[in-house]
């Protein structure tokens, strides 16, 4: 399988690619565990389908010190047992700001209040940006057919 557009190969889309990258850098300054965030990129793309970001943040959180049993559970969080409660109201705002077509009330009061519970404003400000450029990424590399299975740590800064 090949992709139907090089991005880094694209003039348009080296302007805009290293604008949402370093938007994706800055909230990787927020006091939130590398690894938490890196849950929320991997249940985003689970939940998008998009191969090349479940291949690329698998890979990423493993790095920031994710176990092998979490990062299989992310799929299946409600059930499992090894997510804090920090974590599973970061999992909720996801799944429910990534499925905003799906017909969901979107994101509730019930579930703000989960995410205020454990986050500060600006934890809550990383969580909201990364969980939008998730789903740019994600929508980006759909459309492109990016295939997975390549992605090395770092590779994409």
């Amino acid at each position: 399988m090949e992709a139907r557009m090089d991005l880094t190969g694209n003039a348009l889309m080296n302007k805009v690619i290293p604008h949402l990258a370093t938007a994706g850098r800055l909230t990787m300054t927020s006091s939130i565990p590398a690894a938490t965030l890196e849950l929320v990129r991997l249940r985003a793309s689970q939940i998008n389908g998009c191969a090349f970001c479940t291949d690329m943040h698998t890979k990423e959180a493993a790095h920031a010190g994710e176990s092998a049993i979490r990062l299989n559970l992310v799929a299946v969080w409600r059930e499992a047992t090894v997510f804090t409660d920090a974590e599973r109201a970061a999992l909720e705002l996801t799944e429910r700001a990534t499925r905003v077509a799906d017909g969901a009330e979107g994101v509730s009061d019930e579930v703000w209040a989960a995410v205020t519970k454990h986050y500060d404003e600006d934890q809550i400000a990383a969580l909201l940006t990364t969980i939008a450029l998730i789903n740019a990424f994600n929508r980006l590399n759909i459309m492109i057919r990016q295939p997975a299975g390549s992605y090395v740590v770092g590779q994409l800064g």
